[in-house]
Order: structure tokens, then sequence, then C-alpha cells
């Protein structure tokens, strides 16, 4: 199993394949619009501007499991990003990430690279976790972690 075994509603209501996506690195990150970690946002847009071209993709899923602090529809959410941190990369529709509802990516990316003491819960709005060509979780990172300091790792895996 990886990655590329899963769909979900893009933030428009689109069913997407995550195949789409074999061969690209991809960061998979659980978002919120009224978090403190919310400029975040602007750090993943570099990164991905960056990093677009040589087969780099941020996967946003927001989420309002963490003190409602992603209450807006998926309308208001694309507008926010858009119009507050110019977001150009990929926008999923809310989802769980915890819970009996979470969403069955999410179920697969906790399993495959569980937080601190084994820990398979997300803790916290943007969690993120980096994929590999091969569809394969190989790092989870915590919400603290900025996009611009884990940069490295995203190139480590594009060579």
């Amino acid at each position: 199993m990886s990655i590329y075994d899963f769909t979900a509603l893009d933030i428009h209501g689109s069913q997407r394949a995550l195949s789409d996506y074999q061969g690209k690195v991809l960061l998979v990150v659980n978002t919120a619009s009224q978090c403190g970690f919310t400029p975040q946002y602007a750090g993943l847009e570099k990164v991905y501007a960056e990093l677009h071209a040589g087969g780099f993709e941020v996967l946003a899923f927001p989420c309002n499991q963490f003190s409602q602090q992603e209450k807006g529809s998926d309308s208001d959410i694309a507008s926010f990003c858009l119009k507050n941190y110019g977001v150009t990369f990929t926008m999923f529709a809310k989802i769980d990430v915890n819970g009996e509802q979470a969403h069955p990516l999410y179920r697969y990316l906790k399993e495959a690279s569980p937080g601190i003491l084994g820990s398979k819960g997300i803790k916290w709005n943007f969690t993120k976790f980096l994929i590999n060509r091969d569809g394969e979780v190989v790092r989870r990172f915590a919400p603290t972690a900025k996009p611009e300091d884990i940069k490295k790792h995203i190139e480590a895996l594009m060579v």
C-alpha cells in the first residue's frame, strides 16, 4: 500500500486520485485558517514555488478538529488561502484526521509514521508528512517544524 491508493475531494469538490502525483515528492499537511501556525501557509507556498518544477507538491487538507480553527466552508478556506498567502498548491476539502470519521489517507499516514512515543493521533494543525517519489511515507514533522526548515529533507528526496 502507498499514498497512491487513495482518493480525496479537492477544495472545489472534484474527486482527485493521489496516483496523479506518482513520481513526485509530496508534503501532506493538515491545515487551519485560524491557528497560530497558519502563517506557515507562506512558507509552504515559498518552498512549493521553489521546488515545484523539480517534481514537488504540497497537498493541504484543512481540518476543524483542533479548537475549531477551521470553521469556514471549503470556498471560504480557498479564498482565505489565496487572498492572504497566495496559495497555488493543491488544497483539498476539509476532512477529519482523527477519530472514527478520519479520512482513510490520514489513517494510513498515521500508521505508516507514528508520532513521538509511537502516538498515532495527529496532535495539532500543520502536522506534516513527507512522501518519497514511490509514494512511501518517509518522515513525520511536528506542527512546529517550519516548511523552510524541512526544505533540506524535501530536496534530499528530489535527487
